[in-house]
């Protein structure tokens, strides 16, 4: 770690900045992870496409279908491929807390620079704040590394601003990936804007959470190497006007992605996400792979579609914007 414990709000207030992918996992035709292909991406994605950080192993990257040592292992080649190019948060999310812990101690290990923990599913459960202070505050005081918490219907319920606002306090708590409506999130960047980092996955509103509530974090998603290419980084063109508060030209650049963005939207079919995203980075020339049970594949007509949508939606195909 480049910071203390003590230290680790300041540390990421000053580095958590800018855009944040979340990496799928490239596996090959015999389901192994694709390790060679996943150090090609992140170079791809770092260099080329000048992403400045990643979440690594989280939903996107299909961690449910890991075990803890395949885990561990995307861990270490994340923070062997990012080197010297850009920051890595690693998804530690599992309903057993020593699980938790465990994978958390690790990342600390090999050189991670945050980690990112979900609010766990809880049965039987309605009011449920003071178990998921204790939950957070159990997993912080066992592990030095910055935290970023992470809510999301997924787990069945979302945290309040207001319980969120408690857990901000924590010393190593930095930041949230706040996958909920506007309205929540920007109550909590009111809150609690100024001891954590507050930020969702909706590319969509990113510009606006720059320019109207102060943000300095995309975390994050798959869009930042989706809709992006070597001779064609509009998303990163309309962050950077965006924080020099170039507010005409960024929103400009944005709406121009709007056919991108429905093009990946329209093709998608229901419950075959990572399918879809993975198919999307093989015409972009990046390395997608298979997918693993209980994920679905992509059948011929569904790549048939999306392949024209891709071809037709101008991706690649407009020179890079210069900042004027």
């Amino acid at each position: 770690m480049k910071y203390a414990k003590k230290d680790a709000k300041a540390y990421a207030r000053a580095h958590m900045k800018g855009i944040w992918a979340a990496a799928l996992t490239p596996f090959t035709d015999t389901l192994a992870i694709d390790e060679d292909g996943f150090r090609q991406n992140i170079r791809h994605w770092l260099e080329d496409l000048k992403i400045d950080g990643l979440f690594i192993a989280g939903k996107q990257g299909e961690f449910f279908s890991m075990s803890i040592e395949e885990r561990k292992r995307n861990f270490e080649l994340a923070v062997e491929a990012s080197a010297g190019r850009g920051q890595t948060i690693m998804s530690c999310s599992d309903q057993n807390m020593d699980v938790v812990i465990d994978l958390a101690k690790h990342a600390q290990k090999v050189g991670a620079d945050y980690i990112v923990v979900h609010a766990p599913i809880l049965h039987f459960f309605k009011a449920q704040d003071e178990t998921l202070y204790e939950y957070y505050r159990t997993i912080a005081e066992k592990i030095d590394i910055g935290i970023a918490l992470w809510s999301h219907p997924d787990s069945g319920y979302l945290m309040s601003p207001q319980l969120c606002n408690r857990l901000a306090d924590i010393e190593n708590v930095v930041a949230i990936k706040y996958s909920v409506p506007r309205p929540m999130y920007a109550e909590l960047t009111r809150l609690a804007g100024d001891r954590i980092l507050v930020s969702t996955a909706s590319e969509e509103e990113w510009l606006d959470n720059i320019l109207e509530l102060g943000w300095q974090l995309y975390l994050c998603s798959s869009p930042p190497y989706l809709i992006q290419t070597a001779n064609d980084r509009r998303m990163r063109e309309y962050t950077d006007l965006a924080f020099r508060g170039e507010a005409e030209k960024a929103r400009a650049i944005r709406d121009s992605l709007d056919p991108v963005r429905e093009a990946l939207r329209g093709t998608r079919p229901a419950e075959k996400p990572h399918a879809h995203q993975k198919y999307w980075q093989e015409l972009l020339g990046q390395v997608g792979g298979r997918v693993r049970p209980p994920m679905l594949e992509l059948t011929e007509a569904e790549k048939a579609a999306t392949r024209a949508a891709f071809e037709a939606c101008g991706l690649g195909k407009a020179p890079l914007a210069k900042a004027g």
